[in-house]
């Protein structure tokens, strides 16, 4: 006999949830697979192997609707991110040829030696804010050559990339407050031209590409808006991330020090122990049943990474972090045809920040971690380095 899932009162958008969602999803995890919440007219996916399956079924779970207010999904209409296939495979190719394992190939010494450069700088100047000086400087360099940002977009990308995810969530504050500036971003991709971008970058490629007829007529600003809406803000916060957490665990920094091949182990806990998304939309096509329980269709779905990545029926001791259990299954990049389209940038940057922080730190010592809530976004805003010594 099917029922409908478990209720709970929970406000996954409310300010001290985004802070810390840890306990809720624990709560929520208890309660079932997925929980009702009325308070934000979402059906939650709450366990690792729900969330899943969820992700690769794309024909139950339709990516129309990965934001949580109409206005947003109405503005995504027709990009990869928020198509299903076939239309979301075409999309796609274009948007993973500049992404893939080969094209990056070359870019990983130059990526590898500017992380090095600005750790051994930061660690010679003694103490520096993390999130400025790191998390936010170093990958915002590293896509603003990519892409071949100049002038107003490169002064810009910050806030484009941060408004881009807000307005993901429900038609809350933080959601009015951002939509002019993600309307920015929308209004330059809608306008850039070849010329605006550096030549021999990214950027220009896929102007090149549409001018071949290999891209659509009119879609390369689309594709570039893809790479600053999504790419930016959660590498952000990963990198940050990593500081934070091997300040407060200097004894798994000794680990990747001893054992450099630890260092793409260390960042898949990263992103396990600490995703840089609370959640996203999915919308069920059809009534489907979860382990007994029926979600109806039309019903906006949230996914909750962070709640999957944390249960204790697929990891032991889920609430540790330990960079030797390298969780290469882990939720943070996504599954299934909608894996995150960027994760082998995102993965060459971090890797290099965490080589770099294990070869050149010793000790680090950080003050408290000032966060700031986020609808989808969730990442430390301010990190001070009081003290770090050299290895």
């Amino acid at each position: 006999m099917t029922t409908t899932p478990p209720t709970s009162g929970v406000d996954l958008f409310a300010d001290e949830v985004v802070l810390d969602p840890y306990p809720v999803y624990a709560e929520l995890r208890e309660r079932g697979p997925v929980v009702h919440l009325p308070e934000n007219d979402v059906y939650a996916l709450t366990r690792y192997d729900v969330v899943r399956d969820a992700l690769a079924d794309w024909e139950s779970y339709s990516s129309d609707s990965i934001a949580f207010n109409p206005s947003a999904n109405e503005a995504l209409a027709g990009t990869s991110l928020a198509s299903d296939p076939p239309t979301h495979t075409r999309l796609r190719a274009t948007l993973t040829e500049n992404l893939s394992p080969r094209a990056l190939r070359g870019l990983g010494p130059r990526i590898e030696a500017k992380a090095d450069a600005l750790v051994a700088e930061l660690v010679g100047r003694g103490s520096f804010d993390a999130v400025d000086a790191l998390a936010r400087a170093f990958p915002l360099e590293v896509v603003a050559d990519l892409i071949g940002f100049t002038g107003h977009a490169r002064d810009n990308m910050l806030r484009w990339g941060q408004a881009a995810m807000q307005v993901l969530g429900p038609m809350n504050r933080r959601t009015a407050e951002n939509f002019p500036v993600a309307g920015e971003l929308y209004a330059w991709c809608s306008q850039v031209r070849a010329e605006d971008l550096a030549e021999g970058s990214v950027g220009r490629g896929i102007f090149d590409a549409e001018a071949r007829g290999a891209v659509e007529p009119g879609t390369a600003g689309h594709i570039i808006h893809q790479y600053l809406g999504a790419g930016v803000d959660t590498t952000v916060a990963a990198i940050g991330n990593i500081v934070a957490l091997f300040a407060a665990h200097p004894d798994q920094l000794d680990l990747v020090r001893a054992d450099p091949s630890l260092v793409p182990a260390a960042f898949n806990e990263v992103l396990r122990f600490w995703p840089p998304v609370n959640a996203w939309g999915r919308r069920a096509t059809r009534d489907v049943e979860i382990e007994g329980t029926v979600v109806p269709a039309g019903a906006q779905i949230a996914v909750l990474f962070g709640a999957g990545n944390r249960d204790p029926r697929h990891y032991e001791n889920p609430d540790a972090f330990l960079v030797a259990r390298n969780p290469v299954d882990h939720l943070s990049f996504g599954y299934g045809p909608h894996g995150c389209a960027g994760q082998g940038l995102a993965r060459l940057e971090a890797h290099a920040v965490i080589a770099a922080l294990s070869r050149r730190v010793g000790r680090i010592v950080v003050g408290p971690e000032t966060r700031v809530p986020g609808n989808i976004t969730r990442s430390i805003e301010v990190l001070p380095v009081l003290e770090v010594t050299s290895a």
